[in-house]
């Protein structure tokens, strides 16, 4: 999986937007305002950083030499995973969506009710 693919599959979930708030390069989607997924379109490695759950998180960094702590981030909760052959679409979709959730997850009850069943009816 690319870049290119990973964009579309961002923009393919409920309300998501794109942007370049830091510079030309850094490309950041968000939900409802809230980054889920980063990506520095300079960086020669192609990789992108998701939010994750912390224990989670650990878990992938343990798993696979292709995910470490979130570059430029709170390493708690986000990791940086680098594109590989090893790493397959079917896993970085998941953990995209994951990310996703994790920010829904945080916004109030009425709005991530909402969003939860527009996802739940995009079949991602």
């Amino acid at each position: 999986m690319d870049i290119e693919s990973i964009r579309e599959y961002c923009l393919s979930f409920p309300l998501v937007s794109e942007c370049f708030p830091f510079d030309e390069y850094v490309l950041v989607f968000k939900v409802e305002g809230k980054m889920f997924l980063y990506t520095d379109l300079s960086n020669p490695e192609p990789a992108f950083n998701v939010k994750c759950d912390p224990e989670f998180a650990l878990e992938l960094r343990e798993k696979y030499n292709e995910v470490i702590p979130g570059f430029h981030s709170n390493k708690k909760y986000w990791n940086t995973v680098y594109i590989t052959p090893r790493i397959g679409e079917k896993l970085i979709k998941e953990w995209i969506r994951h990310s996703y959730e994790e920010v829904v997850k945080k916004m109030p009850k009425y709005r991530r009710e909402q969003i939860l069943k527009l996802l739940d009816e995009t079949n991602l």
